[in-house]
Order: C-alpha cells, then structure tokens, then sequence
C-alpha cells in the first residue's frame, strides 16, 4: 500500500476554516476520484509557534500506479483550488511512502 502524505502548516487565522474546506470539499473531491481507498488527517501536536497549525493529510492507495495515475490527471487541479483559496496562508510539503507492515 502506498501513503501520500501532504503536510500543511496553515495561518491561525483561517485555521479552522481551511480544516472545514478540507473536510467538507478537497478530501470529498480527492477521494471521488477512487485512486485512493481512504484517507486520515492528523493535527501535529508538538511544533514551534510559527503563527501556523500544522496537519498531515495522509491518502491511502493501493499502487503506485494509482498514485502517478492521481497525479497526472487530477492533482495539479485540487492544488489550484486550494492555491486560489488560501495564497500566502500556507505552506506545504508531500511525501510518497510506502506502507511495510
């Protein structure tokens, strides 16, 4: 199984808001495009005061090839979305991983 993480640190200011966007849009979205069989999103609890919550947005695919097929067809797409929203109140990093036991 593959793991795609996404972890964003977002401005307190929209904090709240943007977990709701997530929760009741990008996730819903994401997930409707069935390459991936489900998901968690997790609150890191130890972190600098940065003026940010951070949160890692984990999407659970099967294969590889279902995450580059994600990738190539939809994923510049919902990052659009979530850029035209929220421009310079976050930032992000992802990690590929692969799930061993």
């Amino acid at each position: 199984m593959i793991l795609f993480n996404e972890t964003v640190s977002i401005d307190n200011a929209v904090a709240a808001e943007w977990l709701q966007w997530m929760q009741e849009t990008h996730i819903p979205e994401v997930m409707a495009t069935t390459y991936f069989i489900k998901f968690q999103i997790a609150k890191v609890m130890e972190e600098e005061d940065t003026g940010g919550t951070t949160y890692a947005v984990q999407y659970f695919a099967r294969h590889m090839d279902d995450l580059m097929e994600y990738h190539r067809d939809h994923d510049q797409a919902m990052q659009a979305k979530m850029q035209a929203k929220y421009a310079g109140q976050y930032a992000a990093f992802r990690t590929v991983l692969e799930v061993v036991g």
